[in-house]
Formats: structure tokens, C-alpha cells, sequence
């Protein structure tokens, strides 16, 4: 089951893939990792897929990456009189703290936290953006707003704040009980909606403890004020387009999106494109023409992954849509001209051995014309580093850790596989010649570059390169 490319595949479960016959369809179509939404589906739902997905790694022998996506804070409006109502732009709306429904002038608005933050001058988006609406003033209790786009509002729709940092956890009590419950699975990533500053992370990072790794969803202007920060506390990062382009002016999505990828690539981070990637083909069989453009430019562009939402959990056409999307990946990595961007793209080496170390054997093995690149690690920093640098060859990942394997398996040029540990120099060259010939990475007469740390065994000790032939 190895993967002839580089950049990776995370596909969203849901009612329209939940079964073990379509779940085994989309990995053997080229899914690397699979999400778990918890905003949707119950525990249940969630722990069935868990078992299936886990069922997969010992059919096939390759381990498989899941990602629980938590919820996070969501904050809505009220109930109106008849469901709904109509604003007009240029009258005012106000938001109070009166529970009963509203209509076109008011609404009660359940969320003390944003009285408490929002000022005179700032905006409020609601539904998605559809609406939007400009504070005039605000007395704690009661915000009288100024509609600037109007339309049709309706019972609980979403609201969103671009112009401020909330006073809100990234985990609302639903999601510390969905968190729990996922690491109890097992799962290998945890996501976080709405990260707004680094304090989200620490904070998740002091509950998750090693149990997952931590990915940032950046998808608030907050979030890209403090980006380097942001992407340097996580451990992976998701472009998640669908919010982000709600709150920054839709012009402005590309260039965040490029942002992301380079800051992310900068401190060794792991990183996802999300949402309306292949849209149309949650009802068509055939995505369109921009559609196929935006996932080619995220390869383009160094993303270690792309990512179905839709598409894949509701959509009609679920293996499809990944079948399409492994086919734009591979069409992008046959060009020559994404070589050439990768090695323009490439990022100044951190003053750390294992840094070092990495951008060695990326050069060794372009200057050898390696068959292969082959990483010990135990925790996956060595892998990591050396996806990093983006190799020509794809990284044979070998550790000693199933739980290591998982979380590998959806990073850029990876092939995760679980090996034996290994306690001298000769043993780990023995042991890297015969996964590479079994793996289908090197034939006789090929050379491999290796790289691990000494002493074997030990995190972030990553200090050897090491040329093999196959004989």
C-alpha cells in the first residue's frame, strides 16, 4: 500500500462513508489519514469508524493517521418571532440580553463574553457572513449595531467577530467530554477550532498531555497576527478556509493560505488545506475547473496535505472525490516545475544538529541519486526534519512505536512502517536495506541515505548519515 507521491490525503467521515466497505474504498483510493468530526455524529458513530479504520492497519500492514476535529466555541444568536427575519442595510439591530424571540429590530444574543469584548467600530458577521452588521455602541448588556449587509436571519445562526480576541477557551465543555472520549480511542491528532493565541495550545497541550498531537485550525484574522507564534506551540497546522474566509475579506484567503504554509514549513510544522477543496463533487461526479486548480496550487505551494470535508462525510460521490484528488497530486508532482518551487521554497536550516543533519542527507541524496531516504526515530522529530527539507526521494520512516507510525502517516514524502529496534550501526543499515528492498524503495546495485541519532533509542538525538548500497 505505498503511495507513488508525496503530498497526502486526509478525507472526513460521516453518513456517507461510515461503513467498512466505503471506508475500505477510500484508503485503498489513497486516503493517508481520516478525520473524525466530532461537531457532527454521536460517540457511538465516532467509535465504530475508530474500530473499522483500525481494522484496516492490520488487513493492510500500513499504519493509518485519524484526526479528531473538535467543535470548539460556536456562538449564536437567539430564537425570532416566526423563525425568522429580514434586516435592511442602513437600519439599526440591536443584541441584548432579553430572552424572549426576536424580530427585525432585535435579538437576544446568549453570549455574555462578547458584551464583555466587542467595541464601538468593530463588526459582527452574521450566518456565515452573509450578514454583517457595524457596532455603535455597546453598554454591556445591550449593543446597538448598524446593518451594512442586509438579508433574510434566521433561528441560531452563526456570528462571528474578526475585529476581536474573545475571552473564550479554544474547548467548550462539549468538547473537553469529546476530547476525553477520543483519546480513550486513541486517536493520533487533535485539532483545535478557533485558535485565537498561544495560550489555546498550552492549554490543550496541559490536558492532551502525549497522548495526541496538537493541530492549530487557523480560520480567525486573530490567529494570523501571531502566526509564527502560533505555528511554532503547534504540531501541525490547518489552513481552514471555511471560517478564515468568513472573517477576512475572501481576497485575502490566498495570501493567508500561503502565509500558513511558509510559517508552518519554517518551524518544521505538518500542514493541511481545508474546505470547498473539491465541493461540487458532494453532488457532482466531476469537480470543476477551479476546483482541480485550488488542490493543485496547495501541492504547488508545499502543503503536506489536502483535505475533503463534504465531499467525503455527505457527499455522492465519496471514493470519487478522493480517486480525483490523488490524480491532481500526482498530475502536480510529475511536473518539473514542482521541483523547482520546492527547492526555491526551501527553508533556512535551524542551528540544530538534527537540522543539520537533515538538509545533509537531502543533499546527499539528490547528489548520490539515492533510491531511497531512510529516518530512524522513535518520536518522529527525525521524519519530520527531514520531510522538512523535502527531499527528491520519499522518506522510509522506520520506528519502533505504532502510535509514531500513525502520526507520520499523512506528513509530506513519509512511508511510516513499524521496524524492530535496533542497537548498533550495523544493525540499523541491515535493517534499512531489507525494508527498502521490501518496501519497494531500492534494488540491488542502489544506493539509500540514512539518517538516526545515537545513541538508538533516544528522542531528538538525531546525529548520523549514513550511505548504504543494496547488494
Amino acid at each position: 500500500m505505498r503511495r507513488n507521491r508525496k503530498a497526502k490525503i486526509v478525507a472526513t467521515l460521516g453518513p456517507a462513508s461510515g461503513d467498512v466497505e466505503t471506508i475500505s474504498a477510500l484508503f485503498e483510493a489513497g486516503v493517508d489519514m481520516f478525520r473524525f468530526n466530532f461537531s457532527h455524529g454521536s460517540h457511538e458513530d465516532h467509535r465504530a469508524r475508530h474500530e473499522i479504520v483500525r481494522g484496516l492497519e492490520k488487513k493492510y500492514g500500513r499504519p493509518v493517521s485519524i484526526l479528531c476535529d473538535l467543535q470548539g466555541p460556536k456562538i449564536r444568536l437567539g430564537t425570532f418571532n416566526g423563525d425568522s427575519a429580514v434586516l435592511t442595510a442602513g437600519q439599526e439591530f440591536v443584541l441584548d440580553r432579553d430572552q424572549t424571540p426576536g424580530d427585525a429590530t432585535r435579538v437576544y444574543l446568549p453570549h455574555p463574553e462578547l458584551f464583555a469584548a466587542v467595541k464601538a467600530g468593530q463588526n459582527l458577521l452574521f450566518d456565515d457572513g452573509k450578514i454583517r452588521v457595524s457596532v455603535e455602541s455597546n453598554t454591556g448588556d445591550r449593543m446597538v449595531t448598524r446593518v451594512t449587509t442586509g438579508g433574510k436571519i434566521s433561528n441560531r445562526k452563526g456570528v462571528n467577530v474578526p475585529d476581536a480576541i474573545l475571552p473564550i477557551p479554544a474547548m467548550t465543555p462539549k468538547d473537553l467530554v469529546d476530547l476525553e472520549f477520543a483519546l480513550s480511542l486513541g486517536v493520533d491528532w487533535v485539532a483545535l477550532s478557533f485558535v485565537q493565541q498561544v495560550s489555546d495550545i498550552e492549554d490543550a497541550r496541559k490536558i492532551i498531555g502525549d497522548r495526541a498531537l496538537i493541530q492549530s485550525k487557523i480560520e480567525k484574522p486573530a490567529a494570523m497576527l501571531d502566526i509564527d507564534a502560533i505555528c511554532k506551540a503547534s504540531d501541525s497546522v490547518m489552513v481552514a478556509r471555511g471560517d478564515l474566509g468568513v472573517e477576512l475579506p475572501i481576497s485575502q484567503v490566498p495570501r493567508a493560505q500561503k502565509e500558513i504554509i511558509r510559517v508552518s514549513r519554517k518551524y518544521g510544522r505538518p500542514t493541511i488545506v481545508a474546505t470547498h477543496m473539491l465541493e461540487s463533487m458532494t453532488e457532482s461526479p466531476m469537480p470543476t475547473r477551479a476546483e482541480a486548480s485550488d488542490v493543485a496550487n496547495a501541492i504547488y505551494e508545499g502543503a503536506d496535505a489536502v483535505m475533503l470535508s463534504a465531499e467525503s462525510a455527505s457527499g455522492k460521490n465519496p471514493v470519487r472525490a478522493v480517486q480525483m484528488m490523488d490524480s491532481i497530486i500526482k498530475e502536480v508532482e510529475s511536473d518539473p516545475v514542482y521541483r523547482t518551487l520546492l527547492d526555491a521554497q526551501q527553508v533556512t536550516p535551524r542551528p540544530t544538529p538534527e537540522d543539520a543533519i537533515c538538509n545533509a542527507l537531502r543533499d546527499t541524496t539528490a547528489a548520490i541519486k539515492a533510491a531511497g531516504t531512510v529516518t530512524y526515530t522513535k518520536s518522529g522529530s527525525t521524519s519530520m526534519s527531514a520531510a522538512r527539507v523535502r527531499p527528491t526521494t520519499s522518506i522510509l520512516s522506520i520506528t519502533p512505536e505504532l502510535k509514531t507510525a500513525r502520526r507520520l502517516a499523512w506528513v509530506w514524502g513519509i512511508h511510516s512502517i513499524v521496524g524492530k529496534d535496533v542497537h548498533s550501526v550495523d544493525e540499523m543499515v541491515s535493517e534499512a536495506v531489507t525494508a527498502a528492498e521490501r518496501e519497494g524503495f531500492a534494488k540491488k546495485g542502489d544506493y539509500i541515505a540514512i539518517s538516526a541519532g545515537l545513541p538508538f533509542g533516544e528522542s531528538g538525538t538525531t546525529n548520523l548519515l549514513h550511505i548504504a548500497t543494496i547488494k
